[in-house]
C-alpha cells in the first residue's frame, strides 16, 4: 500500500499571501474611500453631495480656486503655528528626553508614566484650563499663543518616543565626546541629536500632524477671526457654504495635502524611529 504523500507547501504558501494580499487591497480600499470621494466631489463642484457621478467625467478646478480663494489664509495660518509648535515642542522635549535618559534621575519612571498619563487628559479640560491663564497673560487670539498650546500636544509623546531612543544609544560614545573636552551642551548638540536623527524627525511630524489638525485649541483660544487654522476654517465654511459642497472638498483636500506629504516623504524615518528605542 502506497504512502500518502502530503501535498506541496509551496501552492499553500502562495495561496495564504494571495488571500493575504487581498484582504489587505479590500481593507486599504475601504480606508481610502472617503478622500476619494472627497476628491471626486470636489472636481464636480457643480454637483450636489448625493448626486456626484462616481467616476469624474471632466477635471472642473473652480471648487478649488474658490477655496484657495477663501481658505488660502487659513492654510498659511496652520502652516505657520504648525511649524512653530514643533520648533518649541522639539526646544522643550529632546533636553527632557536626553536628561530622562542619560542623568540618572531619582523617579524616572515616574516622571514617564506621569508623562504619558497627561496624553489620557481631555483637551476641552485643558482648553478651558488654559483659556483663564491666556486671558491673564495676553495670548487669546495670537499665533503664539495657539503655537504653545499646540506644541502641549506633541510634547509629551516626543518625550517617551526620543528618551527610549536616547537610552539605546552606547554610552561609551558620550563619555568619547566627554573625554574630548566637550561639555554636556555640547555633547548633547553635536553627538545625541545627529545620532537621533530619526527619533526628532518622528517626533517633529508627530507634533505636526497634533498641531495641524487641532480644532479644540483653535475653537477654544480664539475670539476673533485674526488666527484662524484651516480646521476652524472648514468648520466655518461649512456653515456659510452648506450648499457649495465642491468649494468645501476642495478646501478638505487641500488641507489633507501638506500631512500627506510629509507622511510621505518622512516614512522611513518613522519606522526607523519607532523601533529605533526598541533595540539597545
Amino acid at each position: 500500500m502506497a504512502a500518502h504523500t502530503p501535498a506541496p507547501a509551496a501552492p499553500r504558501a502562495r495561496g495564504r499571501r494571495l488571500g493575504s494580499t487581498v484582504a489587505g487591497l479590500l481593507v486599504l480600499g475601504v480606508m481610502l474611500f472617503p478622500l476619494y470621494w472627497m476628491l471626486n466631489t470636489a472636481l464636480q463642484p457643480e454637483s450636489g453631495l448625493l448626486q456626484v457621478d462616481p467616476v469624474p467625467t471632466g477635471l472642473d478646478l473652480s471648487g478649488f480656486s474658490k477655496a484657495i480663494g477663501d481658505q488660502g489664509g487659513n492654510l498659511l495660518t496652520s502652516l505657520v503655528v504648525s511649524l512653530g509648535a514643533v520648533a518649541l515642542c522639539l526646544a522643550v522635549s529632546a533636553p527632557a528626553a536626553y536628561g530622562l535618559a542619560r542623568f540618572g534621575l531619582r523617579g524616572t519612571r515616574a516622571i514617564v508614566f506621569g508623562t504619558l498619563i497627561t496624553q489620557m487628559v481631555p483637551g476641552i479640560v485643558i482648553a478651558n484650563a488654559l483659556y483663564n491663564s491666556y486671558v491673564d497673560l495676553g495670548l487669546v487670539n495670537s499665533h503664539f499663543g495657539l503655537m504653545l498650546a499646540d506644541a502641549s500636544l506633541g510634547i509629551p509623546f516626543s518625550i517617551v518616543l526620543m528618551r527610549a531612543f536616547m537610552v539605546s544609544i552606547p554610552g561609551e560614545v558620550v563619555e568619547a565626546a566627554q573625554i574630548d573636552g566637550a561639555g554636556p551642551v555640547r555633547t548633547f548638540v553635536r553627538v545625541v541629536l545627529p545620532m537621533s536623527r530619526n527619533a526628532l524627525i518622528t517626533s517633529g511630524l508627530f507634533a505636526f500632524l497634533f498641531s495641524w489638525s487641532d480644532f479644540m485649541f483653535a475653537l477654544t483660544l480664539n475670539t476673533t477671526d485674526d488666527v484662524k487654522p484651516i480646521t476652524l476654517g472648514i468648520y466655518q465654511y461649512i456653515g456659510a457654504h452648506v450648499g457649495d459642497w465642491g468649494a468645501v472638498m476642495a478646501a478638505s483636500v487641500l488641507s489633507a495635502v501638506p500631512a500627506a506629504i510629509l507622511l510621505v516623504l518622512a516614512q522611513k524615518y518613522i519606522a526607523a524611529g519607532i523601533t529605533g528605542g526598541s533595540v539597545k
